[in-house]
C-alpha cells in the first residue's frame, strides 16, 4: 500500500513544511485539490456530498494544483504529487501538457496527473468552454496530454481540438501516469480505457466497495493486462486491519486526510498540530503495514 497525504485547503503557508514532514514520515506522496473559483450563484449540486451542498468550499484557499505541485516537488526530494483531480476539460490541453511535462522533467518523474470533469457549469463558462459534451472533450484532452508528454512529433484532429504536428521539450523520461476521478459508471469505464488508474473522491464504505467491484469487472473485460492503480479515501485507512481490507479489495494507494474534505469553515489547527497528526499516523499505520515506493 502507498500512502498519500491530502489537505482540505488549509493555510497556504503550511504547504511546504507539511510536504517535508510527510516525506520524512514515509508517505509516498501528496494529493492536491483543484478549485478554480467559487461561483456566487449556482444551481448545480456537488456530487460528492450527501445533500449536494457546496458551502464547504466557500472562503477556502486553493492554490492552483500544478503551481503547487512545482513548489512541493522543489521543496522535497522523493515525494510524488498528484492533483486530485485537475479539472482538465476547462483548461487548454496543450498548456496542461507543457506544464505537466515541465514539472515531471524538473522533479525526476514525481508527478502523476489526476484528472476529471468539473461538476460546475460555471467553471466552463468562466473559462470560455462549452459545457455540453464535456465527457468527450475530456477524452480528447487526455489523448492530447498523453501524446505530447510522450515526446516527439504529435498531431490531433478531433471533434473539439485541431492541433497541427507539434512537439514539446522537455518531456518526462518515464510515461506520465494519468489517473481518472469520478464515481459514475462512465468515469469508471473511462479510467480503465484511457487511464492508468482511478481516484475516489470519498464515498461510504458500501459505495466504495460497489465501485471497486465494478472497476474490477471492467478491468477484467477491457484491460486485463494493464498496470493500474486505485486511489481511495476511506476510514479503513486509519488502522492496519483496515489497510489490509482495502488492499484485498484492490486499493493500491490510500489517501489520508486528518480533516474531512467536505467540512465547512476555517481550519484552526496549527502547523505543529498537523505535523503531529502526520507523525502519529506514520508510527501507528505506515510503520505497521509498510509503504510501497
Amino acid at each position: 500500500m502507498r500512502f498519500h497525504f491530502t489537505e482540505a485547503a488549509g493555510d497556504p503557508a503550511h504547504w511546504l513544511p507539511l510536504a517535508r514532514a510527510v516525506e520524512d514520515a514515509g508517505f509516498t506522496g501528496i494529493c492536491l485539490a483543484d478549485s478554480l473559483a467559487y461561483p456566487s450563484e449556482s444551481d448545480a449540486t456537488y456530487p460528492y456530498t450527501d445533500d449536494g451542498n457546496r458551502e464547504f468550499l466557500r472562503g477556502k484557499a486553493f492554490i492552483e494544483p500544478l503551481v503547487l505541485a512545482a513548489a512541493l516537488t522543489a521543496a522535497t526530494t522523493r515525494l510524488h504529487v498528484t492533483p486530485f483531480v485537475l479539472k482538465l476539460p476547462v483548461r487548454p490541453p496543450v498548456l496542461v501538457a507543457k506544464q505537466a511535462a515541465s514539472i515531471a522533467a524538473l522533479s525526476g518523474n514525481r508527478l502523476s496527473l489526476g484528472v476529471g470533469i468539473s461538476p460546475w457549469p460555471q467553471d466552463f463558462t468562466m473559462m470560455g468552454v462549452p459545457f455540453p459534451h464535456r465527457g468527450r472533450r475530456l477524452d480528447e484532452c487526455i489523448d492530447i496530454v498523453r501524446g505530447l508528454c510522450g515526446g516527439g512529433p504529435f498531431h490531433h484532429h478531433g471533434e473539439f481540438y485541431d492541433i497541427p504536428e507539434i512537439e514539446i521539450n522537455p518531456v518526462p523520461t518515464q510515461p506520465l501516469p494519468i489517473l481518472l476521478g469520478g464515481h459514475s459508471d462512465a468515469a469508471l469505464r473511462r479510467s480503465v480505457i484511457r487511464g492508468d488508474g482511478w481516484m475516489s473522491a470519498g464515498a461510504s464504505p458500501a459505495d466504495l466497495d460497489t465501485m471497486l467491484a465494478k472497476l474490477s469487472t471492467l478491468r477484467r473485460e477491457l484491460a486485463p493486462d494493464k498496470t493500474f492503480r486505485t486511489f481511495a479515501v476511506s476510514r479503513d485507512a486509519f488502522t492496519p486491519a483496515g489497510i489490509a481490507r482495502l488492499a484485498q479489495s484492490g486499493v493500491t494507494d490510500a489517501i489520508i486526510g486528518f480533516r474531512g474534505l467536505h467540512e465547512p469553515g476555517p481550519d484552526h489547527r496549527t502547523l505543529d498540530e498537523r505535523i503531529e497528526q502526520i507523525q502519529n499516523f506514520a508510527a501507528t499505520v505506515i510503520a505497521e503495514t509498510g509503504s510501497a515506493a
